[in-house]
C-alpha cells in the first residue's frame, strides 16, 4: 500500500496532508525518516507519523456530524479551543473531517477513516455542489444574485457559477441559500461581502443528495450503506 493511503487510513490525515507530513519529515518507516511520496508499506512495517505508531484501518467508518458553532474543524488545536472529536468520543476509530466548517460555521460535517473516499470527495475535479443556507444582513437585489450566480472576484480569485436562491426577504436582512461546489477559506461569506451584504448566521444543510435534515446539532449518525454507495459514486 501506497504510504499516503496508508496514512490516511490509519485515520491521521487525508492523503493531501500525508503527503506534506512525508516531505516535512514527520514520517518514518521501519525508525527512518522517509521523505519519498510513492514509498510502499508492507504489513510487517511498523510505520510512525510525529513519533506516534500507527496503523491502517481495516474497518471503514462513515458519520454524518451537524457541527455547532464554536468549534474548530480539526482533531487538536494549540489553542485548546473546542474541536469536532470531542462530540465523537465515544468512537473507537479516528476519524478526519472531510472538508472543513470555519469556527462561526455551523452544519454538515462528514468524517471517516477512509482515506481512498476523503481524497475523492475533496478533488477539485469532483464537483459535488454543498447547500449553504445563510442571513444576511440588508437588502439582497437582483443584481446581487445575478452577481453571485454567474461568479465573483472575492479577492484573487474568482468563484465558478453558484446557484443561489432568495428564501425570505426582511426590511434588514435576507434568508438565502447559496450552493457551490468550491471550498475556498471562508468563500461564501466573501462572496456576499463582495456584493456589499455581510454573513451573520452561516450552516451547510447539504452535501450533493446528503441532507442534514433532523439531524441536531452536536449530534452524529452514521451513513447508511445506500449514503456511503452515493458517495463513492459521486
Amino acid at each position: 500500500m501506497r504510504l499516503n493511503k496508508y496514512i490516511a487510513q490509519a485515520g491521521v490525515a487525508s492523503r493531501r496532508k500525508a503527503d506534506e507530513l512525508i516531505a516535512n519529515g514527520n514520517v518514518k518507516i521501519n525508525g527512518n525518516t522517509v521523505r519519498e511520496m510513492g514509498v510502499d508499506v508492507a504489513e510487517e512495517d511498523s510505520v510512525e507519523v510525529n513519533g506516534k505508531s500507527i496503523k491502517a484501518a481495516t474497518k471503514f467508518v462513515y458519520i454524518m456530524l451537524n457541527k455547532p458553532k464554536g468549534y474548530i474543524t480539526s482533531l487538536d488545536d494549540e489553542k485548546n479551543r473546542p474541536i469536532i472529536s470531542e462530540l465523537i468520543s465515544d468512537i473507537e476509530e479516528r476519524l478526519f473531517p472531510i472538508g472543513r466548517l470555519d469556527f462561526n460555521t455551523s452544519g454538515m460535517l462528514l468524517m471517516t477513516n477512509d482515506g481512498d473516499l476523503a481524497y475523492r470527495l475533496t478533488h477539485p475535479k469532483h464537483q459535488i455542489y454543498k447547500t449553504y443556507r445563510a442571513r444576511v444582513s440588508g437588502y439582497l437585489s437582483i443584481e446581487k444574485v445575478a452577481h453571485l450566480t454567474k461568479g465573483i472576484d472575492i479577492g484573487g480569485f474568482v468563484t465558478s457559477k453558484a446557484k443561489v436562491e432568495v428564501i425570505k426577504q426582511g426590511e434588514r436582512s435576507a434568508i438565502v441559500e447559496i450552493q457551490i461546489y468550491e471550498g475556498k477559506n471562508r468563500q461564501i461569506r466573501k462572496m456576499f461581502a463582495a456584493v456589499g451584504n455581510k454573513v451573520v448566521d452561516l450552516e451547510r444543510i447539504a452535501i450533493g443528495d446528503l441532507h442534514l435534515s433532523h439531524l441536531r446539532e452536536g449530534h452524529y449518525r452514521k451513513l447508511s450503506p445506500k449514503e456511503i454507495e452515493y458517495l463513492k459514486n459521486c
